[in-house]
């Protein structure tokens, strides 16, 4: 299925590794110009190898100054994925102050800024030389979410938090963006075998217990992640906003 991505310029966060980095490699392979963010320089430097021709930004989304000074002159865009995220696990009675803000300011605060800062630069570019909204082009965001967004799963309290309060930022996003013609969606998957996955998931008991609650017994690949995000960037979603679409093989049926 054509996705029509070809010469749009789309922004990647948590583009160097997993599937910020699988969603860079399609779209580049689309013909997207594709502007890939990274905190990791030597991610960054393989993947400019991997695809040339892309816009590499290195900074740690959870530094607001540093994301201001390397985002806010990057110029319009006309997509946006909102993917990076940290996972730090602990059992609830053990949440540390650290552990908290550095996941909401990675997971969601980031989400908000990155966001902010494309649709102020896109806007600015707008009024000058005619850019997204002027010309009547149909924009559109991507915020990677979880299932956990809606399931409790144990040692996760903060991720879960995090991820419930990115899937009503979606909704509240497409509420007020609505009118300006830019679209606002979440994909939600489960387990995802990436090395972040594979690392909190290669315990095979604790990898059971989550599998069981899976109907199709099996965790994601990236690709089956990447597939849903270049759908929902595409105008063939163009009649779908606000909605939290779960590539979890059936975990939230249960």
């Amino acid at each position: 299925m054509e996705l029509f991505l070809a010469g749009r310029r789309v922004l990647v966060t948590g583009a160097g590794k997993g599937i910020g980095r699988g969603t860079v490699q399609a779209l580049h392979a689309t013909g997207a110009r594709v502007v890939a963010v990274s905190r990791t320089q030597a991610d960054l430097d393989s993947l400019v190898r991997e695809c040339p021709g892309i816009e590499p930004v290195c900074v740690d989304l959870g530094d607001w100054e540093a994301t201001e000074r390397a985002l806010g002159s990057v110029g319009p865009v006309d997509l946006l994925v909102n993917n990076a995220a940290v996972a730090l696990l602990q059992p609830f009675l053990e949440v540390t102050k650290e552990a908290f803000d550095r996941s909401f300011e990675v997971n969601l605060r980031a989400v908000i800024q990155v966001s902010q800062l494309c649709l102020t630069v896109s806007l600015r570019f707008q009024i000058v030389a005619r850019g997204l909204i002027a010309r009547g082009v149909p924009g559109a965001i991507v915020n990677v979410s979880s299932q956990c967004s809606q399931r409790a799963v144990t040692n996760h309290s903060v991720y879960c938090s995090t991820k419930g309060a990115l899937d009503m930022l979606t909704k509240v996003m497409a509420l007020e963006l609505g009118p300006h013609k830019i679209r606002v969606n979440a994909v939600n998957p489960t387990v995802v075998m990436t090395s972040m996955g594979q690392a909190t998931w290669s315990d095979p008991h604790k990898a059971k217990t989550m599998l069981n609650r899976i109907p199709l017994g099996k965790f994601a690949e990236v690709e089956h992640v990447v597939n849903a995000i270049l759908f929902l960037l595409s105008d063939r979603s163009g009649m779908t906003t606000g909605s939290t679409l779960p590539v979890e093989g059936g975990f939230w049926a249960c």
